[in-house]
């Protein structure tokens, strides 16, 4: 109802009382988050802007609606520049700046920053993005994952998954974490085991930033062998009540914030639902479709003037049903039953220590719950019954120190207590190598106990040059391993606008739990490790332009291994199968590795025009058992993105994504096994041999605003694969036709999305 009420609303004519909203946020130091009084915020181009108060916050009221640069600075201070600030009608926009102080401590000047800044030395493998940047994304339809398709470091494998593919690595090697919470999987219908899912479940309007570590992270971060993505929620309206309402392709949802005791805290609130079921239940249209909805929120209190406590949470429930009937009609040769909760409440307490620097301690509770029963269509057979129960409860204390300016570390410890149950049953099968499989019953108790301590030191011998040695020590109880992972990272300023970077570093990784439950054997298993050697330089072009370009060698070391598919390998099994299968022996002598040039062109948005030109170079291998050498699943090889958009007016803007990736590797079936058996058997002998069609597809998307007196109604259209490329997903043997044929992932697909905020 609200939005028919905006759509025949008259826009607000004449000067004065053209709509208007205001732009609040605080200005702190990035090492110790203390508030920076005093500081200056200016939006570029005009004649607004504000100082912080004796708090630290600022205020700019009576902005015009439209997209702002702000401009943050300092005394003593490096320039901080924020893109994509976007104000709306009779609504308040939340900038926050940190400004890094400046090695270049001359009285009264101004040191300049600018769009670009580095991430506590981490070397080239980080970006970040802002809220507005991901909700604009072209073919992202707000999905933070996909947003990162548009990297050099990530493959690219379906158009109907949104796995993160870092340098020839697997959806299990990453790590997410939310305001100082790891959080397993930021999906719904995730993988068991796996980052892997189809669909987002992280609300865009909530993100404050995103910085996404491709390789080379610190030891801050553990127990993952290729990429950490750091989110931060924003905080709600400390002022005011507000309201938004939207419909897009993740589903129809309202958000909702407003202040706590009288401005001390804030709040907001999500909910979304999925709504294809409902559209083909309305049309009578029989297909199988998934439902989703999910539910999550930030509370934040400041209990003192150094002293903030915040409070999240994430709730997805996810079903997806098929009967046989159903599935005969549309020729899947699978049909199930799947019923799945993910759940994280957790709450972080941050402590400023004053001017050498700040904590964050945090304690989460996350339950995972699935009941899936899973049918062979042709024979009827209940292929598997998974009943899971996983639940952790994590602790994280994490701290910053600033010596002097020449000298920081960071260091910290966390835990977490695993109480997992499996009840799987594994029905007899014959599998991708026409092995036969017997069956097997997992039934499993686990309670048991990781711990980690991480210790990182910055130091600035010269100016110019930062040197950032650490390491961290893991515990795994339920295998009785301990693991030191030494890193170092290394900076070198060439000159003003020029900078290399290098880091090295062991990362070590606890195999899925899913597969080491299956056999008492498994224990013994080696984690699998990774080594990481990168090399980066980094060059200013203009104020808003960059160029970087990155070599990297990463070595993968016992990684698990089935000797019955010695061919395969099994790291890769969640996205090749869809889920990791049961396995009667495992050995840990599996090696890999992924070697790659990166280079990206990145202008932001610092008039009406931004955009990205990337492209990268790569080899990602295995060596199986037999000693041979094989190409890994995303071995791309070559990948090219151009991406960007136009922004002429308040109202108006145009984006567009175009994405190239070789064609990756696959295994051709053995068609007299394959026909025999009624069911898909790889040649043995060729396996990752053959190529899939090259891979390319243009996204473009137009964004529309309408500005009222005190709302304001976005529309948007995103058309996805504009001229209904037919890439190729994978090669699959129907059995009921007992036949193979070519998966393609979407044609031409549109996207309409409506976004009201009052």
């Amino acid at each position: 109802m609200a939005v028919l009420v905006a759509a025949f609303a008259l826009p607000v004519q004449g000067e004065d009382l053209s709509p208007r909203g205001a732009i609040r946020g605080s200005i702190s130091d990035s090492e110790s988050r203390q508030a920076l009084p005093g500081a200056n915020v200016v939006l570029k181009g005009t004649r607004l802007g504000a100082t912080a108060n004796a708090m630290g916050t600022y205020e700019i009221s009576g902005v015009p609606v439209g997209s702002y640069t702000a401009v943050f600075s300092y005394l003593g201070y490096e320039t901080a520049v924020k893109t994509d600030v976007i104000v709306s009608s009779d609504r308040s926009c939340f900038v926050h700046a940190e400004l890094k102080p400046s090695s270049v401590s001359i009285e009264g000047v101004v040191v300049t920053g600018g769009y670009f800044s580095r991430v506590d030395a981490q070397p080239l493998s980080a970006a970040t993005f802002s809220a507005e940047e991901i909700r604009r994304q072209a073919g992202s339809a707000g999905d933070v994952s996909r947003v990162l398709f548009g990297l050099p470091s990530m493959a690219k494998i379906n158009d109907s998954k949104n796995s993160l593919i870092v340098r020839g690595g697997s959806p299990i090697e990453n790590g997410f974490y939310l305001d100082n919470i790891e959080i397993p999987n930021i999906n719904h219908f995730p993988v068991q085991g796996s980052s892997d899912g189809p669909i987002g479940l992280l609300n865009v309007e909530f993100i404050r930033d995103v910085r996404f570590y491709s390789g080379g992270f610190s030891p801050v971060f553990g127990d993952r062998l290729s990429s950490v993505m750091e989110l931060s929620f924003r905080e709600g309206n400390r002022d005011r009540f507000q309201m938004q309402l939207d419909m897009s392709l993740q589903g129809v949802g309202a958000v909702a914030e407003g202040p706590a005791n009288d401005g001390r805290g804030s709040w907001f609130l999500s909910a979304r639902r999925s709504y294809l079921d409902l559209i083909f239940q309305f049309v009578d249209f029989r297909a199988p479709v998934p439902t989703y909805g999910d539910l999550q929120g930030k509370f934040v209190y400041d209990l003192a003037k150094r002293h903030k406590i915040s409070v999240i949470g994430l709730l997805a429930l996810d079903n997806v049903s098929q009967d046989r009937e159903n599935a005969l009609e549309h020729k899947n040769n699978l049909y199930q039953n799947y019923d799945m909760l993910n759940n994280t409440l957790g709450v972080n307490w941050q402590y400023l220590w004053g001017t050498i620097g700040y904590s964050n301690v945090s304690l989460s509770h996350t339950i995972m719950r699935s009941k899936g029963e899973f049918y062979e269509t042709l024979s009827g057979q209940k292929l598997l019954d998974n009943r899971s129960d996983e639940q952790e409860v994590r602790f994280r204390n994490t701290n910053h120190i600033r010596i002097n300016p020449s000298h920081a570390m960071d260091l910290g410890v966390e835990g977490k207590y695993l109480a997992t149950t499996y009840t799987h049953k594994y029905a007899e099968y014959t599998d991708r190598l026409g092995n036969l499989t017997p069956p097997m019953t997992v039934e499993a108790d686990i309670r048991s106990l990781k711990l980690g301590t991480f210790l990182r030191y910055g130091w600035e011998p010269l100016e110019g040059v930062t040197i950032a040695p650490g390491a961290r020590v893991d515990y795994f109880a339920y295998n009785s391993h301990t693991h030191l992972s030494p890193r170092l990272s290394v900076s070198y300023d060439l000159d003003a606008v020029t900078s290399l970077t290098g880091s090295a570093g062991v990362f070590f990784q606890s195999s899925p739990l899913v597969l080491l439950a299956q056999k008492e054997a498994f224990r013994a298993l080696r984690d699998p490790r990774a080594y990481h050697y990168v090399l980066g330089l980094s060059r200013l072009l203009t104020e808003s332009t960059r160029l970087t370009v990155e070599i990297y060698d990463k070595e993968y070391r016992n990684c698990p291994m089935d000797p019955s598919q010695a061919e395969l390998f099994v790291l890769d099994e969640a996205v090749d199968a869809g889920l990791f299968l049961n396995h009667e022996q495992l050995v840990d002598n599996g090696r890999a590795y992924t070697r790659g040039i990166e280079v990206m062109v990145q202008k932001k948005l610092a008039e009406e025009i931004y955009g990205v030109i990337a492209g990268s170079y790569f080899r990602s291998r295995y060596r199986d058992l037999n000693g041979a050498w094989r190409d890994r699943l995303y071995d791309n090889r070559l990948t090219v993105t151009v991406e960007g958009g136009y922004k002429p007016s308040k109202e108006w803007e145009f984006s567009m994504r175009w994405l190239f990736a070789g064609g990756a590797p696959y295994t051709p079936f053995d068609e007299d096994a394959s026909t025999a058996l009624f069911r898909g058997v790889y040649d043995r002998a060729r396996v990752n041999e053959e190529r899939l069609p090259h891979y390319h597809s243009l996204n473009l998307r137009v964004d529309r605003r309408f500005h009222f007196t005190t709302s304001t109604l976005i529309v948007y259209l995103s058309i996805w694969n504009v001229y209904g490329r037919k890439n190729v997903a994978q090669y699959s043997w129907n059995q009921l036709e007992n036949t193979t044929r070519p998966e393609e992932m979407w044609g031409t697909f549109p996207v309409f999305g409506i976004e009201y905020e009052f």
